[in-house]
């Protein structure tokens, strides 16, 4: 078993060598699984007790390592926010969580393989993998960074057509790719042609030619319909670790003023600020905002940009008679929720708020928050919330006055395409992603995050404007290119004209098809697995 070990963590090191930030690298991800799926062979061929289980750790210890060498920032950004016992435990569900569901699929793949053809597993293999990712996107665990074809982010021209996919056809042109890769492999390795070796070849090349050549021809001849509007987005530098100590909300107030009014034009429409850019000693409450001095701060700034609007982070919460939300806690005789939240300020009176959706398991909720309700003084005493932040059900737009849609995705939510996309088909013409990178530190985290965010540009083709706290802050356009981008840590503003779009992509209009196709195929292959008789392949050995 030594050899299959070393054939695991050589998977592991080719799929973190793939990952972002790494430029160009991400071709390696044809071959990734070749290592393992032939560990996993040797495993099913050979002399062992207990194969399944020799088959799941294999697929454990890839997922494993390649998992934390690629987000080992996550721990970084736990310990920001909690202390070390409760950060470690947290960090340990993405650490571990995830190649735990990747392991249950390959070991799906080899219950297949005792029954049913090579190719029919394999089918089985790739479906299991793709629900594998959609419930690490949908459930209380939520944490589908490492989504394969979130990959292809280092490497953009050559998925221009997640515009129709979206990651989901990543993942399938990644496995699809490595399975063929692998067949051709072993039929010479073993010195048999069950399926001929130049045909598969001819069909490797084309599987992996074909759509990056489709993709390059269309970032080659894409052109973008001029709509222009100008765009701010501030970088303020504000240390999250003194935030609250070292730096007064007006002192935050005023370097975002301060920085914005250096770029600024007097047709700038849109003053992009970070998340939680706007804040009090206790927070905002958001029905009095307009009582606040920093509310009279802000439509002063505005006063030169008739068509200005400054779309921001805010710090929030909303008082209740009653307790209306299983995350609202009990002050008195009345109930607040506490919100992380962006806000629409304008030169009238109006205000639109948006409190974000997609909350840190662990950080900003507590999982499974009704069931796990006994749980809740334990979490504090780790340094958690006991009743976590509040959240809104669904996406919501901003509009400024003249009519153009802003879709205010803050932080963590940019990594979900179809979440992003459900902005997109209310109305949103770009892309505002709020962020404060800098519990991260100097880390590959903030560097992900910023590539994911062109993946997002692509299957929307919608600008995407990035304001990052520490930094990466970015402008990116609609095939994907970062036309501006800060530095980190420095306190800096930048000035683009981008394109409004008002079309939507096939994606855009429906989402993740590749995921519910899988579905269909995970089911059809959990039948064959418990009413098929054994049926061995030419090529698959009896257990």
């Amino acid at each position: 078993m030594r050899n299959n070990y070393l054939l695991a963590i050589g998977s592991a090191v080719l799929l973190w060598l793939a990952w972002p930030p790494i430029p160009y690298t991400s071709v390696l991800l044809f071959v990734a699984f070749v290592p393992l799926l032939i560990a996993v062979e040797q495993v099913i061929r050979g002399d062992y007790k207990n194969k399944g289980r020799k088959i799941f750790g294999l697929a454990f210890l890839t997922g494993v390592i390649w998992n934390t060498a690629s987000i080992y920032w996550v721990y970084n950004s736990m310990n920001a926010v909690l202390n070390a016992f409760a950060s470690l435990m947290i960090a340990l569900i993405p650490f571990t969580l995830a190649p735990l569901l990747m392991a249950l699929a390959f070991r799906g793949y080899y219950q297949m393989r005792k029954r049913n053809n090579i190719l029919l597993s394999f089918m089985g293999l790739i479906s299991f993998w793709i629900a594998y990712e959609f419930l690490h996107q949908s459930w209380e665990l939520a944490f589908p960074w490492m989504t394969l074809g979130n990959g292809f982010a280092n490497f953009h021209q050559l998925i221009q057509w997640y515009s129709v996919t979206g990651v989901y056809g990543g993942t399938v042109w990644i496995w699809i790719a490595n399975v063929l890769i692998f067949l051709w492999y072993w039929q010479k390795r073993e010195k048999i042609q069950v399926y001929r070796q130049s045909v598969l070849l001819g069909i490797i090349a084309a599987w992996i030619v074909l759509p990056a050549g489709i993709s390059i021809l269309q970032y080659q001849s894409y052109e973008e319909h001029v709509n222009p509007s100008e765009i701010v987005t501030v970088q303020p530098n504000i240390d999250p670790y003194g935030k609250w100590g070292s730096i007064t909300p007006e002192q935050q107030l005023k370097t975002l003023t301060d920085l914005s009014q250096k770029v600024a034009k007097l047709n700038t429409e849109f003053f992009i600020w970070p998340e939680t850019a706007i804040s009090g000693s206790n927070g905002i409450n958001e029905e009095e905002f307009r009582d606040y001095p920093q509310y009279y701060k802000l439509l002063e700034f505005l006063e030169p940009y008739h068509n200005g609007n400054i779309l921001s982070g805010i710090e929030s919460y909303v008082i209740y008679n009653d307790q209306r939300t299983t995350t609202a806690r009990e002050v008195g005789n009345m109930f607040y929720d506490s919100f992380n939240a962006a806000v629409l300020v304008d030169g009238s009176s109006k205000l639109q708020f948006y409190h974000k959706s997609k909350l840190v398991p662990g950080v900003e909720k507590l999982p499974f928050g009704e069931a796990l309700a006994v749980m809740k003084p334990l979490f504090q005493h780790f340094g958690g919330t006991t009743g976590g932040y509040g959240s809104q059900d669904e996406a919501s737009v901003f509009y400024s006055a003249s009519g153009i849609g802003a879709a205010p995705v803050i932080c963590y939510e940019s990594i979900w395409g179809n979440y992003v996309a459900s902005y997109i088909r209310k109305g949103a013409q770009f892309i505002a992603v709020i962020t404060n990178d800098g519990w991260w530190g100097n880390t590959s985290g903030k560097d992900q995050h910023l590539m994911y965010a062109k993946l997002r540009a692509i299957e929307n083709r919608r600008w995407v404007v990035r304001s990052a706290n520490t930094g990466i802050s970015a402008f990116i356009n609609q095939k994907g290119d970062i036309v501006q981008k800060s530095s980190w840590w420095v306190p800096t503003a930048l000035s683009q004209e981008i394109n409004l779009n008002e079309n939507l992509t096939f994606y855009t209009k429906y989402s993740d098809l590749i995921v519910y196709l899988s579905f269909v195929t995970s089911l059809l292959s959990i039948g064959l697995i418990v009413v098929r008789k054994k049926k061995i392949s030419k090529i698959s050995p009896t257990d």
